[in-house]
C-alpha cells in the first residue's frame, strides 16, 4: 500500500483566526439578545420599576455587540486585500474551470456522499474548498442585509451619524416591520448556516483529518 505524504501548509493567519471567533461570540450574543428583544419575558416584581432596567441592558448588550460585529467586518474586508492567499477575496470566487470542478466534486462527496472509486489528491482544497467559499460569499451579503436592517432600526433612537446612515432603508422597505422581519430571517439563516458549518467541520476532520 502506498504511503501518501503530506506537507504542512500555514493557512490561517491571526486576523482570519481573530475575525472567526470574534465573529461567532457576535452572532450568539445578537442571537441570544435579539430573541429576548423580540419576545420579553415579562418578569413580575414589586421592586422599584427603575431598579429593574433588564431590558435596557439587553438591549445595550445587543448595540454594542453590533457595533462590534460591524467593525470586525470592516477588519475583514480590510484582509480581504492585504491577507495571504487564503484570506485574499479572490479565494472565494469561481474564476477558473478548476474551482467549479471542485464544487462538483464536494457536491457528490461532502452532499450526496458518492464513493470515490479512486482517492485523487488534486481535488483536495488548501484552505476553503469552492462551495464553502461560495457559502461565505453568501454569508457576507447575508451579514450586509443585518447591519444595513440593524442600524436603520437603531437610527431613530440614535443621534450619531453612523447608524443614520442606514435611515433610508425603512422607507425602502415601506416601514418598520418589513426591516425588521429580514432582520430576522437574517439571524435565523446565520443559525442555520452555523449548524451546517459545525457539522461540516467535524465531518472533514473525522473522514479527512484535516477539518478547517
Amino acid at each position: 500500500m502506498e504511503t501518501k505524504n503530506f506537507k504542512r501548509v500555514f493557512v490561517w493567519e491571526l486576523p482570519v483566526r481573530i475575525f472567526h471567533w470574534v465573529n461567532f461570540l457576535c452572532v450568539v450574543v445578537l442571537s441570544v439578545t435579539g430573541f429576548i428583544i423580540a419576545d420579553p419575558p415579562v418578569l413580575l416584581s414589586n421592586a422599584e420599576a427603575t431598579n429593574l432596567n433588564y431590558f435596557g441592558v439587553i438591549r445595550l448588550i445587543h448595540f454594542i455587540t453590533a457595533y462590534i460585529f460591524f467593525f470586525v467586518m470592516l477588519m475583514r474586508i480590510y484582509w480581504a486585500f492585504a491577507g495571504n492567499q487564503f484570506a485574499s477575496w479572490k479565494a472565494f470566487w469561481p474564476f477558473k474551470k478548476k474551482a467549479w470542478n471542485n464544487i462538483v466534486h464536494v457536491l457528490k462527496i461532502d452532499i450526496l456522499l458518492f464513493n470515490e472509486e479512486e482517492e485523487d489528491l488534486s481535488k483536495l482544497s488548501i484552505g476553503h474548498n469552492s462551495v464553502a467559499a461560495l457559502s461565505y460569499i453568501a454569508m457576507f451579503v447575508i451579514a450586509l442585509i443585518s447591519i444595513f436592517t440593524g442600524f436603520a432600526l437603531y437610527s431613530d433612537m440614535s443621534e450619531w451619524w453612523l447608524p443614520n446612515l442606514f435611515s433610508w432603508v425603512i422607507p425602502l422597505f415601506g416601514g418598520d416591520f418589513m426591516v425588521r422581519t429580514i432582520h430576522h430571517i437574517a439571524m435565523w439563516a446565520f443559525i442555520l448556516f452555523a449548524m451546517v458549518h459545525v457539522y461540516l467541520v467535524f465531518y472533514h476532520d473525522w473522514l479527512e483529518g484535516r477539518g478547517e
